[in-house]
């Protein structure tokens, strides 16, 4: 079984933004954009460290 991902959304935070549309929340749509924010951050330390930095710029997202 994969490892969990430590949350790094708040989800009620998150669930106000998206109701404040007039959406519902699925219970397991907090989750999959916690791994998409993972495979971001993932990118993004790519291509600092692929351009020789050590610093993530906001282009690397």
């Amino acid at each position: 079984m994969a490892k969990e991902k430590e949350m790094l959304l708040v989800g009620s935070k998150t669930k106000e933004a998206l109701k404040e549309s007039g959406l519902n929340v699925g219970g397991d749509a907090l989750d999959k954009l916690n791994e998409r924010v993972h495979a971001m951050i993932k990118e993004a330390q790519d291509r600092c460290t692929a351009n020789g930095r050590k610093t993530v710029r906001s282009s690397d997202f």
